[in-house]
């Protein structure tokens, strides 16, 4: 049994077991964490220039964000070749759409906010790259077309925006040591799609018969365009 799943069936364990102090107020947090340094203020930008953007076109993974109508966040992983968000000029990105769950909370989102942010990652680089901005999602075939993989053009995509754009420090990622293969995690020591399925909602699966399925789409690139 991997120590998730003690964790999993502890009854004891509740995130809610207790209240903790909270800070409610910027002076309280200011009190703590000081103020940013006029260098790092400074590179605010509200568009992109020939230098940050090459953090966005030497990129193949994007986190997105987006706000629910209820109020809540969502965050949602974006991955292609590098280059796969094409900056169209300095204050406008093109982010194609692939196939994924159809759950389409950032498409859905959008059409009701359409506050963004994206965070973009290149591996093997600490810095990452920000942008914050506005969106709507787009269906035109034309400016999709230039996005294609193979024959497969996206049937829709995201229009994003910038109104700030700067990077990111790498304390993060040195702190994480996230580019470091030897503290890579192997995927057998978590739980399973299919486990944490039949966990949640469908308890008659079939776990060994849905992730052999599912690897196996995968492994022949079958969905991903």
């Amino acid at each position: 049994m991997r120590p998730c799943e003690r964790i999993a069936e502890s009854d004891q364990y509740s995130p809610r077991m207790r209240e903790w102090r909270r800070i409610t107020a910027e002076t309280e947090l200011r009190a703590i964490i000081g103020e940013p340094t006029s260098l790092v203020r400074a590179k605010l930008a509200d568009r992109l220039n020939e230098l940050t953007r090459q953090f966005i076109e030497l990129s193949p993974f994007a986190c997105v964000a987006t706000a629910r109508p209820d109020g809540g966040i969502d965050v949602s992983p974006r991955g292609d070749p590098p280059g796969f968000v094409r900056v169209l000029d300095d204050r406008t990105l093109l982010l194609p759409e692939r196939p994924g769950n159809r759950l389409a909370d950032t498409f859905t989102n959008l059409l009701r906010d359409p506050r963004i942010a994206l965070l973009f990652l290149i591996p093997g680089v600490g810095d990452t790259f920000r942008v914050n901005g506005t969106a709507y999602v787009t269906d035109d075939s034309g400016l999709l077309a230039d996005s294609a993989v193979g024959d497969r053009p996206p049937r829709l995509g995201i229009v994003v925006t910038v109104a700030e754009a700067y990077t990111q420090c790498p304390k993060a990622l040195i702190r994480a040591d996230l580019w470091n293969r030897e503290r890579h995690i192997d995927r057998s020591a978590l739980p399973t799609s299919g486990e944490i399925l039949r966990r949640i909602s469908v308890p008659d699966l079939d776990v060994a018969r849905h992730d052999r399925e599912r690897a196996a789409r995968y492994a022949a690139r079958q969905g991903l365009y």
